[in-house]
Parts: structure tokens; C-alpha cells; sequence
């Protein structure tokens, strides 16, 4: 298991936009579970929306990639330097087929499909309890930045 103290190294991100809690299962090259407990606490419920809250879907896919950030990282056993930076290149058939509220928590599911040049290919999805909330096949690559 990754705790956040292993995820707060090995991404970026910092609040609000950290959107893993911790890692539940990781299986090297290959798939990583990970867990995004969902509050009402987070600044995005304030305007999304007011009298209903709903996690942003962009939120929802940013956790996934974060996720397979994650495996990406630990995968190569290297913890990014300052200077790298994983950035998004695509994302195909996103789908939401379920809405996603304050006391759910969201299991963050990648595999990868695929790595070459740089370029990995993920299949990614979130479910809450049995129900799949969003999938997506999503590609990402790490950069260095100057």
C-alpha cells in the first residue's frame, strides 16, 4: 500500500487539486488501485452546485490520471525530480454513468495498455461501490520542464 506521504512525493499536486488519498493496490507495469474519498469539504462543491453537490467529471478524470501518474512512477522506482512533470496528451472515450456526491469514495482503477516514446496509454475508470462512475482511455507523457 502507498500512503500519501509516498503520493505527496511522488506527484505535484498539492490541495485542492490532489485528488488521491492513498494507493490500495499496485501490481508493477501493469495496474494500480487507488482510493479519493470524497468530502463535502472541497472548495468545488461550493459552486458545483450549491443545492446539489456533484464532483466536476474533470475532476473525476484528473483523479485518474493522477492514478496513473502513480503507477507510472512507481513502475520506473523513480520519484520525479522539480523538473519533471507529467503532462496529459489525450483523452478518449470519456464516459460518466454515475454522479459522484460528498461520502462517496471513489476506487481509482489504470492498466497500462501501452508504452512507447514516452507516451503511455492507460485504460482508466472510477467506481463507487459496484457502480463504474467514469472511464476513459487516457495517454500521458513525462517531461522534463526548464
Amino acid at each position: 500500500m502507498i500512503d500519501i506521504h509516498r503520493i505527496l512525493k511522488l506527484l505535484p499536486h498539492r490541495y485542492p487539486i490532489l485528488l488521491v488519498d492513498r494507493v490500495l493496490s499496485f501490481e508493477k507495469d501493469k495496474r494500480i488501485q487507488a482510493l479519493k474519498n470524497v468530502s463535502i469539504n472541497e472548495p468545488f462543491f461550493q459552486g458545483h452546485f450549491p443545492s446539489r453537490p456533484v464532483m466536476p467529471g474533470v475532476l473525476m478524470l484528473e483523479a485518474l490520471a493522477q492514478t496513473a501518474a502513480l503507477l507510472s512512477f512507481e513502475s520506473a522506482g523513480t520519484e520525479p525530480s522539480e523538473d519533471t512533470v507529467v503532462y496529459f496528451v489525450g483523452i478518449d472515450g470519456a464516459r460518466f454513468k454515475r454522479v459522484v456526491e460528498p461520502g462517496d469514495q471513489l476506487l481509482l482503477h489504470a492498466e497500462i495498455e501501452r508504452a512507447r516514446a514516452g507516451i503511455y496509454k492507460y485504460k482508466a475508470w472510477a467506481t463507487v461501490g459496484d457502480e463504474v462512475a467514469v472511464e476513459a482511455e487516457l495517454m500521458c507523457t513525462m517531461r522534463k520542464v526548464a
